[in-house]
């Protein structure tokens, strides 16, 4: 993956427990998915889903992003 030119957008936004002032966030990031833009072949749209989790482990958010990307090579995108 390669520097984010820009936010697209995010859906599926949740935030299933309460979230405190002095938790401890540990966050996880998948990619989703990814397809090479028509328009501009070094770039692409990458698809993330985002999970925040409490010190206790219990999620307090998730998400699901798209961002427009420059890839590494053509193959990349």
């Amino acid at each position: 993956l390669g520097t984010t030119i820009a936010n697209l957008g995010m859906t599926d936004v949740v935030f299933p427990k309460p979230l405190f002032q002095g938790d401890t966030l540990r966050v996880e990031t998948r990619v989703m998915g990814k397809r090479r833009s028509k328009s501009r072949p070094l770039a692409g749209i990458v698809t993330f889903e985002h999970k925040a989790y409490n010190q206790h482990g219990e999620e307090v958010a998730s998400c699901t992003r798209q961002a427009f990307m420059h890839a590494k090579s053509v193959e990349e995108a």
